[in-house]
């Protein structure tokens, strides 16, 4: 068979410029981030964070014992998370591996509050070649995902070639069609604020339309100093371009009192503008019950059990 060549997508208008900000001081963002866990929120501005920060979780299930079942499952949970009593909105997304895209799409139909998201790219290493991880995101995108979640070329980031990071987000968008990318990053791998910050750069140059802290498949994760560096280089971004990029932490999140500290961090860095989940998603499916729990308590002015709401 004769090999299919892929196109450059780096042109003299769309090669990455490197930026030119300080680096950046450690200390400062850590005690920065500490602080937004400090903030008190009254009863109906919690309930109110709460309901909001369901509505931007991605429900997921990347396991190799996925199956269709489970998927209409996890998109039932995703479309009514807890009793009507309690006004919740749907969840944003379920997240699936590029088999189940089309089960998740037949369950939810095509104009589901719920998007279908997808991993892509040879996830969670992304150590595949080119041509396979873009047929991967084609065969996703034709199957009917609205979202694409990609992974960066970790070796080519850390060996110094910018450059082809750039052209693969860059061919990945392309693949993608009409879906949305996601850029994952896997901060818990690039070792430094800088590095987190270049990558959330190229990220964003190349057409990503969110960046993504992590796999959830490393450790550490989404962390509040990683999410603020890459709050902070959405804003100049925008500054710069007038374009709004949007944010996804992922891996760690479990407790309610996470998700408002992030809440705020994201209202005080990028403003409210960015408190949808258009722009704003939490990857973190175990975190969803938590907040059910939480927004009961609210409701009902005592605890219900885990056992009373159903596992993601």
């Amino acid at each position: 068979m004769k090999a299919v060549a892929i196109p450059p997508f780096r042109t003299p208008h769309s090669v990455f410029r490197i930026s030119s900000s300080p680096p950046i001081d450690q200390v400062m963002v850590e005690e920065r981030a500490a602080s937004f866990t400090k903030r008190s929120l009254k009863t109906n501005a919690k309930l109110a964070g709460l309901k909001m920060a369901v509505s931007m979780c991605d429900l997921t299930t990347l396991e190799g014992k996925d199956t269709p079942g489970k998927v209409a499952y996890l998109c039932h949970k995703a479309l009514q998370p807890a009793e009507a009593k309690y006004a919740v909105p749907p969840c944003a997304a379920v997240c699936v591996y590029p088999n189940m895209v089309k089960y998740a799409r037949t369950f939810l139909g095509e104009n589901s509050p719920v998007h279908v998201a997808s991993v892509a790219t040879g996830f969670p290493s992304g150590q595949f070649p080119l041509r396979t991880r873009l047929e991967e995101v084609r065969r996703a995108a034709g199957d009917g995902a609205d979202e694409i979640d990609m992974v960066i070329n970790r070796c080519a980031f850390l060996a110094g070639d910018h450059a082809k990071v750039f052209d693969e987000i860059a061919a990945t968008k392309e693949a993608c069609g009409p879906a949305h990318l996601k850029v994952i990053l896997e901060t818990g791998e690039l070792v430094t604020y800088d590095n987190v910050r270049l990558a959330s750069e190229i990220a964003m140059q190349a057409g990503g339309d969110f960046i993504k802290t992590s796999t959830g498949k490393v450790s550490p994760a989404a962390t509040l100093p990683v999410t603020l560096v890459m709050l902070e280089a959405i804003r100049d971004y925008f500054f710069a371009t007038g374009i709004r990029i949007g944010m996804k932490p992922a891996g760690g999140l479990r407790t309610s009192k996470q998700a408002l500290a992030w809440l705020v961090m994201v209202k005080e860095t990028l403003g409210d503008d960015w408190l949808t989940p258009g722009l704003f998603r939490f990857g973190a499916s175990t975190l969803v019950n938590d907040l059910l729990m939480q927004i009961a308590r609210q409701v009902e002015g005592n605890y219900q059990g885990p056992d009373y709401f159903s596992l993601p």
